[in-house]
């Protein structure tokens, strides 16, 4: 008999280690959204929220709530994952790389991480356990049934 390899119970794996990837990822980030908007966790930058509608802290709180709660879940990961990776891809060029050129420098490290995490969300999609699988699944079964043809005489 042979005994599984390493790598093929890695590969085995894969999808549900994606899967909690995804979910830490997406409630680290709507962590972000809630203290900025809500003020709960500590609030925004130590305390306090965010003004309703200034510009972009109250936009990027939104963002961050709503596609962090969507990767979360598993609902529209790759659309929400685009949506928060460019706005922390703008968060790091406009925020921090005026400040220094290496995020180590100018305090972006959380900006580069979580952009280049969506992105990667973007190119591999949601793993396991997402809820997107659950439509889908519904909607493939609907189009997979047999077709039903009429005789006529």
């Amino acid at each position: 008999m042979k005994e599984p390899s390493v790598t093929g119970s890695l590969n085995a794996a894969q999808p549900y280690a994606l899967a909690l990837f995804r979910v830490v990822t997406g409630l680290l980030f709507a962590c972000h959204g809630a203290a900025s908007l809500f003020g709960v966790l500590g609030g925004a930058h130590g305390g306090g929220t965010v003004a309703v509608g200034a510009w972009p802290g109250w936009y990027a709180a939104t963002i961050q709530l709503v596609a962090g709660g969507l990767i979360l879940l598993g609902l529209g990961t790759r659309s929400a994952a685009f949506v928060a990776s460019g706005s922390m891809a703008y968060a790091y060029f406009t925020v921090h790389q005026p400040d220094a050129l290496w995020p180590l420098q100018n305090g972006g490290e959380p900006s580069a991480m979580f952009c280049f995490a969506f992105l990667l969300l973007v190119f591999t999609g949601p793993g396991a356990f997402a809820a997107d699988r659950l439509f889908s699944t519904r909607t493939a079964d609907r189009g997979s049934e047999p077709r039903r043809e009429t005789v006529t005489a």
